[in-house]
């Protein structure tokens, strides 16, 4: 995320970096709130469904209750 950062800057004009650093962080509290969204439903899969995936229900706890901000 940084190095894409640093690209924006150096690609643009000057004071077109703010603009490119508040779509990166609006992007980045997308992710977020995706993550978050997909794990709260991955800890309300049933033990079928989760056979089904190929997970085992401590494998789907531990993705599911890892911070949203940790890939």
């Amino acid at each position: 995320m940084i190095a894409l950062h640093r690209h924006l800057v150096a690609t643009r004009p000057a004071g077109a970096a703010a603009p490119a650093l508040a779509r990166g962080l609006i992007l980045m509290l997308e992710e977020w709130v995706e993550r978050h969204r997909q794990r709260r439903d991955l800890l309300a899969l049933p033990e079928h469904l989760l056979k089904d995936i190929g997970i085992s229900s401590s494998d789907a706890w531990q993705e599911g209750t890892k911070p949203f901000w940790r890939a």
